[in-house]
């Protein structure tokens, strides 16, 4: 447990909260009932062994804070994960309660050890140990296997590799999700549509004679999606949005919306991962900005999805 100000709340608060879950113990010398829950914290910090952080803010002397979180009762303790306040309670719960209160924002120790698992495997990938990171994520599905992040990266590392139908079984449990997460509708797309190329004989077509098909009648939505696919298995995903947009243009509803669906698969799948904060000053769900820091500027990948994001925009009005 550490006393928390103004001076080091940027530190000890938000950007210690992108790693490990932060608690902040709003109180004051004067106050009873603050007395009472300092030392059952304390208590539950030490239980979890590390699992979040204690840090306690002296309403007296820290008013500035205070005010930043509308404090209006004390104790009131905020709970800040990822830079950002969660969720908090007021007054001197007991213990048992807190432990809930914690539980239902605080990973379990399975699951820690399942991110960390995630985290050396995309360490491993990263070196070009591929059949590693590969063990290590399976190894952490079947610690955790709701563990979605290690699902997604195994699926999308198996695509990589071409193993298809082991990353087709992979991703299989996540279908049955409702309703069914963004990510994991993107990688079934991606899927598709290398399988589509390996299998369908339109995927040996050189692209000139796509285009020759489509310069006969530009109607030909059936050319053009399987054109889009070929390009999305040869990694060319920006081309491939560019013809799906073509399509969306002229009739939205098409097959069911299959291109305007693939398009937002690719969307996602191009999207910088969130896990990770971008460096820079975090700001609080309240509003508050320590050290005046500037927002860092874009990267060129997250720039080129938000253009392709006002492209699909105005495809479809």
């Amino acid at each position: 447990m550490i006393d928390v100000t103004l001076a080091n709340f940027q530190t000890e608060v938000l950007e210690a909260s992108l790693a490990t879950p932060v608690l902040v113990d709003f109180w004051a010398p004067w106050c009873g009932p603050c007395k009472v829950l300092g030392p059952i914290l304390e208590k539950v910090e030490q239980a979890y062994g590390g699992r979040f952080k204690l840090v306690k803010v002296n309403t007296e002397e820290e008013q500035q804070l205070a005010g930043y979180f509308q404090i209006r009762s004390i104790p009131t303790c905020i709970l800040f994960v990822g830079g950002q306040p969660v969720d908090g309670f007021m007054g001197a719960l007991p213990e048992g309660q807190i432990k809930a209160f914690l539980d239902r924002h605080i990973p379990s120790e399975d699951e820690l050890e399942a991110r960390a698992e995630v985290n050396e495997a995309l360490q491993a990938a990263a070196s070009g140990d591929t059949d590693a990171a590969v063990r290590r994520l399976r190894e952490a599905l079947a610690r955790d296997p709701d563990n979605d992040d290690a699902r997604y990266d195994l699926v999308r590392l198996l695509v990589e590799l071409g193993q298809l139908e082991e990353a087709s079984a992979a991703l299989a449990p996540a279908l049955g999700k409702l309703p069914l997460p963004l990510r994991f509708e993107a990688l079934q797309h991606w899927i598709a549509a290398l399988e589509f190329a390996r299998h369908d004989p339109r995927g040996q077509w050189p692209l000139d004679k796509f285009d020759e098909l489509i310069a006969a009648n530009r109607r030909d939505f059936e050319t053009r999606f399987a054109k889009a696919r070929v390009l999305i298995a040869r990694g060319e995903w920006t081309a491939a949005m560019d013809e799906l947009a073509e399509i969306i243009m002229r009739d939205k509803k098409w097959a069911d919306e299959a291109p305007r669906k693939t398009y937002v698969a690719l969307l996602e799948l191009l999207t910088p991962p969130a896990r990770e904060a971008a460096a820079g000053a975090p700001k609080s769900g309240a509003g508050l900005e320590i050290a005046g820091h500037t927002a860092a500027a874009q990267d060129p990948q997250a720039e080129l999805v938000s253009r392709y994001r006002r492209k699909l925009s105005m495809a479809l009005n």
